[in-house]
């Protein structure tokens, strides 16, 4: 399969992924840092939480590693939870800070 495709199926599954206590996909917020894909298909993902002591820490990063899984070609997941750097409202879409009313 072709990256580019692949690469822009992998946004659109973490697009469907949402903090539940934020009205805004992961991606938008910025949580995301990194998708790699390797020749076989293997995704390397790197992504954060607004804090580390985030609710959802425990479950929102399984909940990312199955959506990118469902995507066509993807052979494996290898999802890295990092800090470095911390997450702040800078890294949030234009379009994150409209719903959320932070322009």
């Amino acid at each position: 399969m072709d990256k580019e495709l692949m690469h822009e199926q992998i946004i659109a599954a973490l697009k469907t992924v949402h903090d539940p206590e934020i009205p805004v996909d992961i991606y938008e917020l910025g949580l995301i840092y990194k998708v790699d894909i390797d020749d076989n298909g293997k995704v390397i993902l790197e992504m954060t939480l607004t804090t580390p002591m985030c609710p959802v820490a425990e479950s929102l990063p399984l909940q990312v590693q199955e959506k990118v899984m469902e995507v066509t070609g993807v052979s494996e997941v290898d999802l890295r939870v990092v800090f470095d750097p911390p997450w702040d409202k800078s890294r949030m879409s234009e379009e994150a800070r409209l719903v959320l009313d932070m322009i």
